[in-house]
């Protein structure tokens, strides 16, 4: 785990258009909803960056210990971006789901990691469980994606 402003993480994106692992073609995801084939296919993506994040808990103005919302924004092998996070009310069969990533401004880094393609988007998801309650939470979620 690196914390922020140690090492980039662009450097350890592929430079050619196959993921180092499974020789894969890098999916670039178009925006907009993503379901069927293309949602399976983000699922299955290797993910080379990792960011664990944080922002106030609304509607607070600013970060007041764990009265905060946290996630880890993942970097693809196309450059973009997803949020993976959970609250009590985000999925329906998990509480952990997947956003892409637009605006995040008041949005804070806490520490970056490289994953190098070693794991995919769902198998951070897994990581950080499908439940939610005061035990299992985005802050437990998060930490839980980092130390993978």
């Amino acid at each position: 785990m690196y914390y922020r402003g140690h090492e980039s993480l662009a450097s350890n994106y592929p430079e050619s258009s196959t993921t180092n692992s499974s020789f894969q073609r890098c999916k670039k995801f178009r925006n907009g909803i993503l379901s069927g084939q293309d949602l399976t296919d983000l699922f299955n993506s290797p993910v080379y960056g990792a960011e664990w994040v944080v922002r106030p808990m609304r509607p607070l103005p600013v970060v007041v210990g764990i009265l905060a919302h946290s996630g880890v924004r993942v970097t693809l092998c196309d450059g973009s971006k997803w949020l993976i996070h959970k609250g009590p009310d985000y999925g329906v069969l998990s509480k952990t789901v997947v956003a892409r990533v637009r605006s995040m401004k008041n949005w804070k880094i806490i520490c970056t990691k490289n994953f190098n393609g070693r794991k995919t988007v769902s198998q951070l998801m897994e990581a950080a469980g499908k439940n939610y309650n005061l035990l299992f939470n985005c802050h437990v979620a998060s930490i839980s994606i980092m130390l993978q």
